[in-house]
């Protein structure tokens, strides 16, 4: 498993994509993002037009743990991305130790080569408020729980990948 790391508009998605099709495909696209609003749908449009044929998208805004769980053995697989499904269930209130511990024991068996993407959240200011505190703080969690179980990670800076681990 590789984990593709880095701030907003880093390049972390396209490097993904280019990782996973330098697999054997059909390739399958999990994605998270839920569009609320005319922005994050033009968000997803503009992903969506970088894939050509050979993709199958799944979308998994909450039961990221189970989509994987069910693909076939061997299946390359693009996550994008951890920050959003994070999001989903901060806003649905549910109980983000258990779905991160969730998640993270499916990530540390993978049945393929998996490619999974995250905002590193951390290196800015902190915070103002309580809410997108404990967002950070959760995403951070997440993020080194994740780092610890893949084989590589990537750490995305203006497009360049610098690898971590």
């Amino acid at each position: 498993m590789t984990f593709i790391i880095g701030g907003a508009r880093s390049g972390k998605s396209a490097h993904a994509e280019t990782l996973v099709t330098a697999c054997q495909g059909p390739w399958t696209y999990i994605a998270t993002a839920q569009a609320y609003d005319d922005e994050m749908r033009e968000r997803i449009a503009l992903h969506r037009s970088r894939r050509g044929e050979g993709w199958m998208t799944v979308d998994a805004p909450l039961d990221l743990a189970g989509a994987l769980a069910v693909l076939p053995d061997g299946r390359p697989v693009l996550i994008d991305c951890l920050t959003l499904w994070l999001t989903n269930h901060m806003l649905a209130e549910h109980d983000l130790e258990t779905e991160c511990r969730r998640l993270v024991d499916v990530l540390s068996r993978p049945r393929g080569p998996w490619f999974v993407v995250s905002n590193e959240v951390g290196q800015g200011i902190v915070p103002d408020n309580a809410l997108a505190r404990r967002f950070r703080d959760a995403a951070g969690r997440l993020n080194q729980q994740v780092a610890a179980v893949a084989d590589t990670v990537l750490l995305m800076v203006a497009g360049l990948p610098l690898k971590v681990k």
